[in-house]
């Protein structure tokens, strides 16, 4: 299982509830309380007393094997993406999407000066694949993060990576704010966005802002694949992701 994050700042037994949900929702089976113990660097009885808890809200279950994720998980996914603006019709086109092109789809979102990976069609049991749900760290060097960015205001742009950094994940990686304003305008330009090795140098994704629909969410579409497949595949992804926004689906009714 991928290292422990460091801890966060709040009360240390909400933190280490939080690094147990993130211990078995990143495994690929049911993780056994010593596994988490040893994880966590803490006792077998702390493990216990923490997943209490847990165990009762239904964000985990215990199986014979170990822990797994509960029941309530999936409504928090729903809820997210409700808070979104989003219903089923979302991962149906991800889904549609990812079997016309061969390539992994997601969606992005920007709100309130943070970047989401909200869903995705790659398996969350995937440890090697680069992004994931959840909070995108990496905007300035993904395509979903640069159609996003782009289509910001310059001041909300530039506000957003003042406070999250340009950090070079590779040698291809932009890290000046400069040189970012001028990918944006020719992201804006051209209509898509293409990361070439940026963020990963293994893979390459190619993405497009979707219409403002009022809601104060700006929205992408994106495919990612291995970047050895890219330059032959780039007009067929393009393609493919413009049939898509139209399709994407429209708020739902409050």
């Amino acid at each position: 299982m991928p290292a422990t994050p460091s801890p966060s700042p709040g009360p240390r037994t909400v933190d280490r509830a939080l690094a147990v949900l993130d211990a078995v929702a990143d495994a690929d089976r049911p993780v056994a309380a010593k596994t988490l113990a040893r994880k966590l660097g803490c006792a077998l009885s702390t493990v216990y007393h923490v997943t209490g808890p847990l165990l009762a809200r239904g964000y985990l279950v215990r199986t014979a094997e170990g822990y797994a994720p509960g029941p309530r998980v999936p409504v928090l996914h729903r809820s997210h993406q409700r808070h979104h603006g989003l219903g089923a019709g979302t991962g149906e086109l991800l889904g549609r999407l990812r079997r016309t092109t061969g390539a992994e789809a997601y969606h992005t979102a920007y709100r309130d000066g943070l970047i989401t990976v909200v869903d995705t069609t790659a398996p969350v049991t995937d440890a090697t694949h680069p992004f994931t749900p959840g909070p995108e760290d990496r905007a300035h060097a993904t395509a979903h993060g640069k159609a996003l960015l782009a289509a910001l205001p310059r001041p909300l742009r530039r506000r957003y990576l003042a406070e999250h950094g340009m950090a070079r994940f590779t040698e291809r990686t932009i890290t000046s704010a400069e040189r970012f304003e001028a990918e944006a305008a020719r992201v804006r330009g051209q209509g898509f966005a293409v990361s070439v090795g940026e963020a990963d140098l293994a893979y390459t994704c190619l993405a497009v802002a979707l219409p403002e629909r009022g809601d104060g969410i700006v929205h992408a579409l994106s495919v990612s694949l291995p970047t050895a497949d890219f330059v032959r595949r780039q007009g067929e992804l393009r393609a493919a992701l413009a049939r898509a926004v139209p399709e994407f689906p429209a708020l739902p009714e409050s």
